[in-house]
């Protein structure tokens, strides 16, 4: 083999492996809008459902429960992707390691969170009882901690590139990243139990837009 072969063949191999880079970014960045189109379409289409007092998670309940299923299971392997992306193209930056790593633990806790279902509750689907069941299935329980997962890793990974981006000068994406966790925890965190479902919502709104963000950064530069 000449050099002139081995050469053409790194050069091939390594848009290759930009050309799968960049695809894995793009499938994080599309988690997001994904999300909550398909969330929000669902919200102003099926009949009864009432985002004041139902979470969106109780839209996999039901005939066209599969929508949402799919809908958490597809955004979890989109940010699992995108985690792969950014872990390739960070590699040997300061948030490289942790940053990647709690993406895919919000795309991992999304995906256990389409498997396993919730309870009926807060009158959802039709006939189910009005407030919260008194003990939860396994299921609902698995449902809790894939929700968990999602929730938590997301605003420690903001602060994580905040971090990041402090040192590094950027000031403009570290204050955004910070402030996008700030949000997540002060809109949860408001002691109003009447309006949870809407504020975790809300919430999927901050994380969702940080992360679409996050994984087009590397693809502008």
């Amino acid at each position: 083999m000449t050099t002139n072969t081995m050469s053409a063949g790194s050069a091939a191999a390594g848009v290759d492996s930009r050309r799968t880079t960049t695809r894995a970014l793009l499938a994080g960045a599309a988690a997001g809008p994904l999300f909550l189109v398909v969330a929000a379409a669902q919200v102003l289409t099926r009949d009864g459902y009432d985002l004041s007092r139902q979470p969106l998670s109780l839209l996999a309940l039901g005939d066209l429960g599969w929508i949402q299923i799919a809908n958490f299971v597809l955004t979890g392997l989109l940010a699992l992707a995108g985690a792969v992306g950014l872990r390739r193209t960070l590699r040997g930056e300061s948030s490289g390691t942790w940053g990647p790593a709690l993406i895919a633990v919000h795309g991992l806790g999304l995906v256990i969170g389409g498997v396993l279902v919730s309870d009926p509750s807060m009158g959802w689907p039709a006939g189910a009882p009005e407030g919260t069941p008194d003990t939860l299935s396994w299921h609902a329980i698995g449902h809790g901690v894939g929700a968990g997962l999602a929730f938590g890793s997301l605003p420690i990974a903001c602060l994580v590139f905040a971090r990041t981006w402090w040192r590094a000068g950027q000031r403009g994406w570290a204050a955004y990243s910070l402030g996008s966790a700030l949000a997540v925890v002060a809109i949860l965190a408001w002691p109003d139990q009447d309006t949870l479902s809407v504020r975790m919502a809300l919430a999927c709104v901050v994380t969702f837009g940080w992360l679409t963000a996050l994984c087009a950064r590397p693809l502008t530069r």
